[in-house]
């Protein structure tokens, strides 16, 4: 089972690597590299009173890559974590690639309907972290038509992991683009949820990004950002409040594009 779940996640990425070049049309493509400080971060540290986990201080640096063509796109991103005070030297790299193939482009039929742009095939791998996890994940996704909203995206997972028990993910992304005066904005972030299992419990991730367009006031825009990411964490890693509290952390964040 485990072999097959891998071969459907291998032929995901096959048809993002492969798609015929006759019938492959790139709509984008771009590279950023982000840093984020923050002192609100959460560590795992045991209590038996119930009240787990540490309050630290970190810098993350992030690599990410994404793509859009008319057969789907592809999403990666690589981050370290430097983390400060007691746990300086415990740092860890993550990392995950998500490619998606349109079902419309697969099909060679319209598959949307209502608010519903097109049906997606979803794949993604997760690898690192400190447990080094390498977790493949297969199902699919639906793109919307959200009016004001750049994309805005519901996918649907099956998650096996490797490190933990299966579970089930349901991952939510959107960019908000707004302009107040002569300043740009972009809201952007994500929303993840999965299931419980008889080894983690359920988690719930929240992490909205607020950036303003720095780059547009040198004549730039969508090059340089700055703002703050905002993340709500309950249950980080799949853990019960005995390990680790649950995590609302603001970041500072600085973001280029190229």
């Amino acid at each position: 089972m485990k072999a097959l779940r891998k071969t459907l996640i291998a032929s995901c990425v096959a048809a993002a690597c492969f798609a015929p070049a006759a019938h492959a049309e790139k709509f984008f493509g771009g590279s950023s590299i982000s840093i984020l400080h923050s002192a609100d971060y959460q560590g795992v540290q045991f209590d038996a009173g119930g009240n787990g986990g540490m309050e630290y201080e970190a810098t993350y640096f992030t690599f990410e890559n994404v793509t859009a063509h008319n057969w789907g796109g592809t999403f990666f991103f690589i981050d370290r974590d430097q983390p400060q005070g007691d746990l300086e030297g415990t740092d860890n790299v993550y990392g995950e690639f998500a490619p998606n193939i349109s079902g419309s482009w697969l099909t060679g039929q319209d598959l949307s309907f209502g608010p519903v742009k097109d049906i997606t095939l979803a794949g993604q791998y997760e690898f690192g972290g400190g447990t080094e996890a390498n977790n493949y994940m297969y199902g699919f996704g639906l793109a919307w038509d959200v009016p004001a909203f750049r994309y805005f995206t519901t996918s649907f997972y099956y998650v096996d992991n490797s490190e933990i028990s299966d579970d089930w993910q349901m991952t939510v992304t959107w960019g908000l683009p707004f302009d107040v005066g002569a300043a740009k904005f972009l809201v952007d972030g994500y929303i993840d949820w999965s299931t419980s299992a008889s080894d983690h419990e359920s988690e719930f991730q929240f992490t909205p990004q607020i950036k303003l367009d720095v780059g547009n006031f040198m004549g730039n825009p969508g090059v340089l950002y700055a703002g703050i990411e905002y993340q709500y964490w309950n249950n980080k890693f799949g853990l019960n409040e005995t390990l680790v509290d649950t995590q609302s952390s603001v970041s500072a964040l600085v973001k280029f594009h190229f």
